[in-house]
């Protein structure tokens, strides 16, 4: 009787240690900060920064993703930077965004609530734009903040930071326009694309982003950022 309890124990235990993860990921601004690592290190500061919270709590829910080893620190001066622990947090975010979509009721009203009508905005794959990188016949445009355009992009992609669209008013007007952001659940590119669109310009977005474009062995360039548009 002893051994099965003993084993029933050691099972609980076993069974609660996978829960961790589940735990570290049971906060909407945790989640969110992983899907904004997913585009590169940052500092708290920055982090903190997105998400609209004080330093206090950033740094509490960066605090609970590292003890699960979800993400993993440096510090540089003054300064501590996040990045994600490995290329399987990233992959766990990606399903566990998967299934929600599939199995959460009412997250498609959600979505729409925070991205607008998406049937609106066309959209290409990662393997149409892939075909079409060494022509002349589109510009890309990475419209994520300029941190994240330096810390990676797509090859040749401009950087006109979310704050700065009205720089989309100077692209060529006799290509196509490409806008990519940060993912699937992105509302970057879709603002650039309605707002070319308004224009009369030829415009579509990129259907997910620069993380899943690495991920899938695209090739991406780093850099500072220079000068202010295109």
């Amino acid at each position: 009787m002893a051994d099965t309890t003993d084993r029933r124990a050691a099972k609980d235990a076993l069974f609660d240690g996978f829960a961790t993860i589940a735990r570290a990921l049971s906060s909407g601004r945790r989640a969110e900060i992983v899907e904004l690592l997913a585009q590169g290190e940052r500092t708290v500061e920055e982090i903190a920064g997105e998400l609209a919270q004080s330093l206090a709590n950033t740094s509490h829910h960066l605090r609970t993703l590292a003890r699960a080893g979800l993400v993993v620190s440096r510090r540089a001066g003054t300064h501590v930077h996040y990045r994600l622990a490995s290329e399987q947090v990233l992959e766990l975010w990606w399903a566990l965004r998967t299934v929600a979509a599939a199995q959460v009721d009412g997250l498609d009203a959600l979505a729409f609530g925070y991205l607008g009508d998406r049937e609106e905005i066309p959209s290409v794959s990662r393997g149409e734009l892939l075909a079409r990188l060494d022509t002349d016949q589109v510009v890309i445009v990475d419209v994520r903040p300029a941190a994240e355009y330096a810390a990676g992009h797509l090859p040749g992609a401009i950087s006109i930071p979310p704050d700065r669209l009205e720089l989309l008013d100077d692209l060529p007007d006799d290509r196509d326009i490409v806008a990519y952001c940060r993912g699937p659940y992105c509302v970057y590119a879709d603002d650039a694309v309605r707002r070319l669109q308004q224009q009369g310009r030829r415009a579509v977005r990129l259907e997910d982003g620069l993380p899943e474009w690495r991920h899938a062995g695209g090739v991406v360039t780093s850099g500072v950022v220079t000068g202010d548009g295109p």
